[in-house]
């Protein structure tokens, strides 16, 4: 298949390519710019007005929550683990048609007996049973007895409600976070993710608390490195995120109350940041408890703060929604915030694109080149000048194979 666009953008060099060329055979992209003569049988594509750029990613979204929005009809105990399935079947469709053709899904929190329903998922996708992004699926969560991460605090659940296993993730010292990652990585988790600090949502402490302690931290990167896994932590507090560091997490998430000191021990350590800075603002709070509203009130405006001093310091931010904290989909007003804490157009997009690859060791995306994986959109308009054309994306194809074309000529 050929494609033909007004543009292209080659995302290293920062420029746009007019006209935008790519000929795709199979799943990878072969010829970029004007090809030679081309095979027999191919399809030749013209998309108009357009700019083509690579397949997005979104480093942080949980797939089994939430919906066209952040919110869900049913409470978690009305929820088994085939309904979260069937709706992250939904999400993942919709996340696919928006233009990210890389997620992570950051962590089950949810009683499923110990089967890792984003694994599945991932493998559904890829038998092409279903359609969605490339999924890097976490398994559960690993967090302390009534950590940030543990479901049954988010509702106050009286003891004994939803019992939770360590294969669950809920993992209390060493040789219980030892095993919850055991448990992860054998049943098919390619990143862990644990709960390192308190967060603004959390019923159970200050936001920020550090809740793993070192000695669990080390732990849980001593397990997953030796798989040659990397480990993000869901972290906030400037302590916290200090000691997940010194511990050798791969990721913070978040970062929201971090000093200048530990931003430049993350610069110094090479350790990303995925700060999901646009839920500061658009993340809905008027029906939380006014505890946790007056928490949020505090952090968030000090949280996008300290976002721009992670930008303007250097620290290697992909980017993550959170999303349902942000629906699904709409990655492009986590673009547009990090454009506005003081990104340029093009840092952001590099951030889910380039960086987004690196923070997932994947060599084979991120880029228009001969030879890596044709994840391809189409945005009109110049994404240099104004990231948000990333929110009207018009064509997605994903390996090769197109999952969403509106352009005028389809």
């Amino acid at each position: 298949m050929l494609l033909r666009a007004a543009r292209l953008l080659d995302i290293d060099k920062g420029e746009l390519v007019e006209p935008g060329r790519l000929l795709v055979t199979g799943e990878h992209i072969t010829e970029v710019g004007p090809p030679g003569r081309l095979p027999e049988a191919t399809v030749v594509r013209d998309l108009g007005d357009v700019t083509l750029l690579p397949g997005l990613m979104d480093m942080e979204v949980n797939l089994f929550l939430g919906g066209p929005d952040h919110r869900s009809p049913l409470i978690p105990v009305q929820e088994d683990p085939a309904v979260r399935t069937l709706r992250a079947a939904a999400n993942a469709r919709r996340t696919l048609r928006r233009g990210y053709t890389t997620v992570r899904n950051l962590g089950l929190f949810v009683q499923t007996g110990g089967v890792l329903l984003d694994v599945a998922l991932k493998k559904a996708i890829d038998l092409g049973w279903i359609e969605g992004p490339r999924v890097v699926p976490a398994g559960h969560a690993i967090a302390p007895t009534g950590g940030h991460l543990d479901p049954t605090m988010f509702q106050a659940f009286a003891p004994g409600v939803l019992p939770l296993t360590v294969q669950e993730g809920i993992a209390d010292g060493v040789a219980q976070v030892r095993k919850a990652v055991r448990h992860q990585l054998k049943y098919g988790a390619r990143v862990i993710k644990v709960c390192a600090s308190n967060g603004v949502m959390s019923h159970t402490g200050p936001a920020g608390a550090q809740q793993y302690s070192d000695e669990e931290l080390r732990a849980a990167v001593d397990e997953a490195h030796r798989a040659g896994v990397k480990v993000a932590a869901h972290c906030m507090g400037d302590s916290a995120i200090r000691a997940a560091v010194e511990a050798g997490i791969d990721c913070i998430e978040h970062g929201f109350l971090a000093s200048d000191a530990t931003l430049d021990l993350m610069v110094e350590r090479g350790t990303f940041l995925v700060a999901t800075t646009y839920l500061t603002e658009g993340m809905k709070t008027e029906h939380a408890d006014p505890v946790l509203r007056a928490k949020a009130a505090d952090v968030f405006p000090r949280a996008r703060e300290s976002t721009a001093r992670a930008i303007r310091r250097g620290v290697k931010v992909a980017l993550g929604t959170d999303a349902p904290a942000v629906p699904h989909g709409r990655g492009a007003l986590e673009l547009c915030a990090l454009v506005d804490r003081g990104m340029r157009p093009l840092q952001a997009l590099r951030a889910a694109t380039t960086v987004a690859a690196d923070l997932i060791d994947a060599d084979d995306r991120g880029r228009l080149e001969p030879g890596l994986l044709a994840d391809v959109v189409a945005v009109p308009g110049d994404p240099l000048t104004d990231v948000s054309v990333t929110g009207r994306v018009t064509f997605v194809m994903k390996g090769g194979q197109v999952y969403r074309d509106d352009t005028p000529q389809s």
